[in-house]
């Protein structure tokens, strides 16, 4: 027998930014329900290779969740200090906590302990239902949607939101149109172990073929790397013995924390710019990767997916009580024209920085030396992207 669901909201996606925003939607009185394909499981052993670098305004919303309680201790590692320099010249910038008197800039948590610890508070949550399954159809009528899934179930809400990835089912569902460019690059991710203990310190260098970023993990000597560099080069670099890959790291990292060794797999992934050209349409509203991928240049992906779900839990429970339909576009705009702004800054920002450390040509080198070194020299202006970057200013 088909069973039915009535809820206020339906999320597709319990991914990381999925479950934050039913998670607050549940909490300020909405009942919520999320289709998620397969339920997280705890994750031991080894470091995974995605994670993701949680700035302060998103640990502050996980605090506020319920959530950031619930991450194993073992596997947060806080970062007290970043360094960013351009190889084999003199720009380098770095960052401090205590530059902004905080106690760290953020923690490189891996992406499946966020999203456990999510399902996991959502156990002790009455208004949330978790639905394990794909979602197979959708239709809109003029008061609330359905969708129905591959087990025969039904569910009805008066808003659907789309937190399903960045190749969103329910997005191509609604046909909303992408603004679609392949950054060229592939990301290389592994985990590495290094001679030197990483001291809490994120570190970034700039290559001639891309950046390459070592995010410090919870041991002392592990870190996590996103090596961008064009396509063939990573497929070469994927297929080099572990030693030969080793060797590479260490040369392109100028052996700032010593010899560098291979700790896990490596795997390669395409980076592509994906924006899409509505947010929101009637009685849909797409959040996360759904809505926008971005360069990991800065790591700020996750971030900005956290920013969408805050937003948009602000603004449902503002209309709590009213006589707002949740549904109604010119609500749902309100959230849409400050995440689009919010996400186009970004945008924007990562193809600057990308244009600029992209290759070695004389000019471009002098011009970002230069800026590196007068930014890292002015406080005030090293103090405000800092916050930005943190969260701490809108």
């Amino acid at each position: 027998m088909m069973k039915s669901l009535s809820v206020d909201v339906a999320i597709v996606g319990g991914g990381m930014v999925g479950m934050a925003t039913a998670l607050g939607l549940a909490q300020a009185g909405y009942q919520v329900a999320v289709v998620e394909r397969s339920e997280p499981q705890p994750v031991q052993g080894e470091p995974r290779l995605r994670v993701s670098a949680i700035n302060r305004a998103s640990q502050q919303w996980l605090t506020q969740l319920g959530a950031w309680s619930l991450l194993p201790s073992d596997r947060l590692a806080p970062y007290r200090a970043m360094q960013v320099w351009d190889k084999d010249s003199l720009g380098a910038i770095g960052f401090a906590a205590e530059d902004l008197e905080q106690p760290d800039l953020g923690h490189i948590i891996e992406n499946d302990a966020i999203a456990y610890a999510l399902w996991q508070r959502a156990d002790s949550e009455p208004n949330l239902h978790r639905v394990i399954g794909a979602p197979e159809r959708w239709a809109q009528g003029e008061r609330e949607d359905w969708l129905s899934l591959a087990s025969g179930e039904m569910i009805t809400a008066r808003l659907l939101l789309a937190a399903d990835g960045a190749n969103s089912w329910l997005r191509q569902q609604a046909q909303v149109p992408l603004v679609f460019r392949d950054y060229g690059h592939h990301a290389l991710v592994a985990t590495i172990r290094s001679q030197h203990p990483h001291d809490g310190v994120a570190r970034q260098v700039f290559l001639p073929e891309g950046p390459l970023a070592l995010l410090p993990l919870a041991d002392p000597h592990l870190c996590s790397i996103v090596w961008s560099q064009p396509p063939a080069l990573a497929e070469q670099r994927q297929a080099l013995s572990p030693e030969e890959f080793g060797q590479a790291l260490t040369v392109a990292t100028e052996a700032r924390l010593g010899c560098l060794s291979l700790a896990s797999d490596r795997a390669v992934f395409p980076l592509t710019m994906r924006y899409a050209r509505d947010f929101v349409r009637p009685r849909l509203a797409l959040l996360g990767d759904a809505a926008h991928t971005i360069h990991p240049l800065a790591g700020q992906g996750v971030n900005l997916g956290f920013g969408d779900g805050k937003a948009l839990v602000e603004l449902l429970a503002s209309a709590r009580g009213s006589d707002w339909d949740i549904g109604d576009l010119r609500l749902l705009n309100r959230y849409g024209r400050a995440r689009k702004a919010a996400a186009q800054e970004m945008l924007a920002a990562m193809d600057g920085f990308r244009w600029l450390f992209a290759g070695s040509h004389p000019l471009k080198k002098s011009i970002r030396d230069l800026g590196l070194s007068l930014v890292d020299k002015a406080g005030p202006v090293k103090n405000r992207l800092l916050a930005r970057a943190l969260g701490l200013e809108a």
